[in-house]
């Protein structure tokens, strides 16, 4: 895996694609083990699955790829995501690990944000409920 097929999977604009089951299967391991705040998969068919779903849930979602490390069987990259659901935008910068086998394919894929802030701080009554709670963790 180079940088540049790295970035190209994190870059999805709204109103495109997403990249297909054949892409994420010349990439992804059959064995791919795969977890976020929200879930966590095995398998390829796991993990296709849970692609499908996030952009079913979706009127739209975009991902944009920031800085990347690659150092032997690991890459590091963070990326912002936005999901666009009834009207509302929701807006996740994050982070995801990624584990490379003998063959150079992704076996092990985590990403890292958090899933409360940004889901909830935009809805009426609860966004500032949730704004407090953090706050008060905070300060």
């Amino acid at each position: 895996m180079d940088a540049a097929t790295l970035s190209s999977l994190f870059t999805k604009p709204y109103g495109t694609t997403a990249p297909s089951d054949e892409l994420w299967r010349s990439l992804y391991a059959e064995d791919v083990h795969f977890q976020d705040p929200t879930q966590e998969r095995q398998g390829i068919e796991a993990y296709l699955t849970a692609q499908r779903d996030l952009i079913k849930r979706c009127d739209d979602v975009f991902l944009k790829p920031g800085a990347l490390s690659i150092q032997a069987d690991s890459a590091f990259i963070e990326w912002e995501m936005g999901l666009k659901i009834k009207g509302i935008e929701f807006i996740y910068p994050g982070c995801t690990r990624l584990l490379f086998n003998s063959e150079g394919k992704i076996v092990d894929h985590r990403d890292y944000f958090d899933f409360v802030g940004p889901t909830f701080a935009p809805v009426p009554l609860i966004g500032g409920f949730v704004r407090w709670l953090y706050a008060r963790f905070v300060a």
